[in-house]
């Protein structure tokens, strides 16, 4: 018997619209910055009337977090997978390596840059919600590190080791060029060698 996807409804295109928002201004942030991006430019960008975005949004603070959000959620979606997982600590350290490349440097995901370098724009009360979602990341990332350092793969303090390998990367969004060189694929590889030297992930 065929099923029949259901009729969008208006819930659904509202949804669709405010995604599509979020998704054009993490763009439009990163490549002009927060405060050089108008409300205006982001409508025009999706098609919509100048004011229509604050039926969605009541500020461009809010469409700011909701960026910053977006990218957190998508990438402690699939980092509680892998540490959910029964994979050895060093192929989950792997799988980690690869997805957070994936969430900072994969193709149209600019919403964690545009969190790391506009982050000073938000509100003390909004950034107090994405504190609590990157807190949860960081949680799920030193969980792995610390199973690492229990299996004497790592020496050093393994929360020191969090903070300088996620800097890393991060600020690896200021040099790493799509098509250029390495692909995620490979630098995840190199980074991985580079914390474990002499230590490669089981296949």
């Amino acid at each position: 018997m065929i099923k029949h996807r259901p009729l969008a409804t208006v819930v659904d295109e509202e949804k669709n619209r405010r995604a599509d928002l979020v998704r054009v201004s993490a763009r439009l942030f990163r490549e002009k910055g927060y405060d050089a991006t108008t409300v205006r430019d982001i409508a025009n960008a999706v098609g919509m009337r100048s004011g229509s975005p604050f039926y969605h949004f009541k500020s461009k603070q809010e469409i700011l977090a909701a960026v910053m959000e977006e990218g957190l959620v998508a990438g402690l979606e699939e980092v509680e997978r892998i540490v959910a997982s029964d994979m050895s600590a060093l192929d989950k350290f792997g799988k980690l390596l690869r997805a957070h490349l994936e969430t900072v440097l994969g193709e149209g995901h600019d919403f964690i840059p545009v969190l790391l370098y506009d982050w000073h724009a938000l509100s003390p009360e909004l950034q107090g919600k994405i504190i609590d979602l990157k807190d949860r990341y960081d949680q799920l990332w030193q969980k792995s590190l610390s199973e690492l350092k229990q299996a004497g793969l790592i020496k050093s303090d393994s929360k020191i080791v969090r903070l300088l390998l996620l800097g890393a990367i991060n600020y690896s969004v200021q040099w790493y060029k799509p098509g250029k060189g390495l692909n995620l694929d490979q630098l995840a590889e190199q980074i991985l060698e580079f914390f474990l030297t002499g230590v490669a992930p089981s296949e």
